[in-house]
């Protein structure tokens, strides 16, 4: 029998086996997510025969249309570690022009006024960011203030009609509205982008290490504002798409939205560092939202509450987020 070296490990003795840690199943960040979502649907459907319904379903959805459309745009931004808090008085003012525009020009005229108009948006929060330098958060913070002002003085306390653009509350199939098919189809276009396109992995480099993303040749500065405009785009959409429900506008349009984005984005997933995040994350938060608030209202609980709710999920989702970054930090 051959002598074993000095210092040596027999193989017969002492078989090379692989970590413990390797052979673990590594669940998906969006496990956690799911299963407190099932939670909601068990605990609402057991307290209100209403809610596992598919009219209830499709008023979720519906629900959802707006403050999801913002989110697909938001979420880009958030990946590449940028903030647009404007959303809410963005989409406010996007539909007093239209409104206005619509009484003189007509509907197909003041729908590309509309667009000009979340364009100038994205465009001008693009522009402070990007090439004067900017914080985003106190760019946003600002714009929102001024064309929350702006809506106020222009628009007055008083709604303002828009007649012959009902196109949002239509069923034409599955007697789903609408404006939820158009926030699904953002969804999915976004989703895609993000995972699928150049510009998605470029938003995900920038959002991991602008400055490496810099070095390595991608234009982060003509990247981000790209992102900007797409948040504008989205304004324009929720502009129209609340036009089209409400039938008008009024200053208080799109008030609190923000903190509504900021808590689905952020719930789904997407870290406030930037860098990761999925448009599949968010939807997540949003229907942890939707199905929260739609199961809330059926049970007759005060929409005080509701308020109350939504600001402690953020709080959670900001708290679970630095908890994350700390264990991926080790």
């Amino acid at each position: 029998m051959p002598e074993q070296v000095p210092g040596t490990a027999s193989a017969t003795n002492h078989p090379i086996t692989a970590p413990a840690t390797s052979r673990r199943i590594k669940a998906p960040e969006w496990a956690a997510l799911l299963l407190f979502l099932l939670a909601e649907i068990v605990f609402f459907s057991f307290n209100s025969p209403y809610f596992l319904t598919w009219p209830n379903a499709v008023n979720i959805i519906t629900a959802l249309s707006i403050t999801g459309i913002l989110a697909a745009g938001g979420t880009i931004l958030l990946i590449g570690g940028q903030f647009d808090l404007s959303v809410g008085s963005g989409t406010a003012f996007v539909a007093l022009t239209f409104a206005l525009a619509a009484q003189h020009l007509g509907i197909m005229p003041a729908v590309g006024v509309a667009l000009l108009v979340g364009l100038g948006i994205g465009v001008l929060n693009g522009f402070l960011v990007t090439v004067v330098g900017v914080n985003a958060l106190i760019t946003t913070l600002g714009s929102l203030a001024i064309f929350r002002g702006l809506t106020l003085s222009i628009g007055g306390a008083s709604s303002i009609r828009i007649n012959n653009f009902d196109w949002a509350i239509s069923r034409p199939f599955l007697d789903i509205p609408l404006s939820a098919m158009v926030f699904l189809l953002v969804a999915v276009i976004v989703g895609i982008v993000l995972a699928r396109t150049v510009f998605g992995r470029t938003i995900y480099a920038i959002g991991a290490n602008e400055n490496a993303a810099r070095l390595v040749g991608i234009r982060t500065k003509r990247t981000l504002f790209f992102g900007f405009v797409i948040s504008g785009l989205c304004m324009t959409t929720t502009g129209l798409v609340s036009a089209s429900q409400l039938g008008s506008t009024s200053g208080t349009t799109g008030i609190g939205l923000e903190l509504a984005v900021v808590t689905a984005i952020i719930l789904g997933g997407t870290s406030l560092k930037g860098g990761t995040g999925s448009m599949f994350g968010t939807v997540h938060g949003l229907l942890i939202v939707g199905v929260l608030n739609n199961g809330m209202t059926l049970m007759n609980i005060n929409s005080t509450w509701q308020q109350v709710a939504a600001g402690v999920l953020l709080i959670l989702a900001v708290s679970f987020d630095q908890i994350r970054q700390r264990i991926i930090r080790g």
